[in-house]
């Protein structure tokens, strides 16, 4: 679905299976944002393919994290050498150790990425567009979330969801790390914010007005 001007969006909806929220940048970026697990990945490329948008034009494949419902489909981009695959540095490390290990839990072997484009804390450039990473860390030790300065839109990944934060029990969950994450993106100017799971939010107040609610209710419990 296309959302606003280069911005599309690819919700999960299906209650019965596991999978992520992908996103894609198109215009002078062409980023895919968290390609999910492997076995959706052709619907996902037929639905971008239906809004108009050339698979074969990626440029960049941007992983929030390394938890398989978001990451696995990145090694089905491993041959495209006009493709560079991203991650944070930490997240890579994870995976390697621990974080790999994870997906024996859902029946997954753990895939082979070639990860050619660490990301560390701070401005980066996407094709011609300037963009924040910003490591946030709590979901997992290499948890990025992307802001887009110029557009207002924030890709939190699975640190922060419309009233509900990512959970902090998996291997490399640090709850007290997850608070002080959400409490520095609460502080950036967002008119989209589009989380890893559950619905998008438009709107600057309905943003503010989210982090609220998350810092004030669901912060007790985490």
């Amino acid at each position: 679905m296309k959302l606003d001007n280069d911005i599309y969006v690819y919700e999960w909806t299906n209650p019965l299976e596991n999978n992520c929220n992908s996103f894609f940048i198109g215009g002078g970026v062409q980023a895919l944002i968290d390609p999910g697990l492997m076995v959706f990945l052709p619907d996902l490329l037929n639905r971008m393919k239906e809004d108009g948008v050339d698979p074969e034009k990626i440029q960049y494949i941007i992983n929030t994290h390394s938890h398989p419902d978001h990451f696995e489909a990145s090694a089905a981009f491993n041959e495209n050498t006009n493709i560079k695959i991203a991650m944070h540095g930490d997240d890579i490390a994870f995976l390697n150790n621990i974080g790999g290990r994870m997906y024996g839990m859902f029946g997954l072997d753990t895939p082979k990425v070639d990860v050619d484009m660490p990301l560390e804390e701070g401005p980066v450039k996407l094709g011609d567009e300037d963009f924040e990473i910003l490591h946030t860390p709590g979901h997992s030790p290499g948890s990025i979330s992307l802001y887009w300065p110029s557009r207002k839109a924030l890709f939190p990944g699975d640190v922060i969801f419309d009233r509900n934060v990512g959970r902090t029990d998996f291997p490399g969950g640090v709850s007290t790390l997850l608070k002080k994450s959400i409490l520095a993106l609460s502080q950036l100017d967002v008119d989209y914010f589009m989380p890893g799971h559950m619905g998008i939010i438009v709107g600057n107040e309905n943003v503010k007005r989210n982090f609220r609610f998350v810092i004030e209710r669901i912060f007790p419990y985490i």
